[in-house]
């Protein structure tokens, strides 16, 4: 079993002179997720090498027993240290992939048409696709092989207005998932602010925040069964 997961190469907070970037739980739970089942983990990025890591993710309060092992563990710090390029990876080498968030997304992956077409690639070939919190944001110009929004008519959540107002960056951003996701048509769901929420529609699997990133990683486990 082979597992992509595709990281934001984006540290810039808008035009707050802020970094940014993936945030470390959402990369950590499922990482163990997936190499815990014994799958085979590439990590990848648009720019490749080290991804910018959201340095609020890296703070006490924000940190799990996967974020714990992660710091313990030079092998998964390597990995991660020396992504591939984005552009040098195809869904035919891989059985599902999976976005963490963190902001970075919203203004890299969401725009990048290399991981448009990975992830239109992977929905044509009938292979479970998964993001969470912020990653979702990556759907945003998927197109089905209809030419509707991949998401128009489908089940997802993702990051909320709710929770983007909590951590005060409604106008730093340059979407909010909520509301572009309903202006696409899909049927957006959400959960209690801050507590784990996913939801899956056929082989898309979308999670609301960071405590929904190991439920995200478990549910494509679970369809690759």
């Amino acid at each position: 079993m082979k597992v992509l997961m595709v990281l934001t190469s984006h540290d810039q907070l808008g035009n707050t002179g802020k970094k940014t970037g993936f945030w470390l739980e959402e990369f950590a739970a499922p990482y163990y997720a997936f190499t815990d089942a014994g799958a085979q983990v590439v990590l990848a990025s648009p720019a490749g090498g080290q991804p910018p890591l959201d340095p609020k993710s890296d703070q006490s309060e924000f940190q799990t027993e996967y974020t714990e092992r992660f710091k313990a563990d030079p092998a998964a710090q390597q990995a991660l240290a020396s992504t591939v390029t984005l552009d040098s990876v195809s869904q035919a080498d891989f059985d599902t992939v999976f976005y963490p968030g963190g902001h970075g997304p919203l203004w890299d992956l969401a725009e990048s048409s290399t991981s448009i077409a990975l992830i239109e690639a992977f929905e044509r070939a009938g292979k479970p696709i998964g993001f969470v919190c912020h990653a979702p944001g990556a759907l945003r110009h998927v197109k089905a092989a209809s030419g509707e929004p991949l998401i128009k008519n489908r089940r997802v959540t993702g990051f909320t207005n709710s929770e983007e107002a909590g951590v005060g960056l409604t106008e730093v951003v340059p979407f909010l998932i909520e509301d572009e996701f309903k202006a696409l048509g899909a049927r957006y769901e959400k959960g209690s602010d801050w507590a784990s929420f996913i939801v899956e529609d056929g082989l898309l699997v979308t999670g609301q925040n960071p405590a929904s990133s190991e439920a995200v990683a478990k549910a494509l486990l679970k369809l690759l069964a």
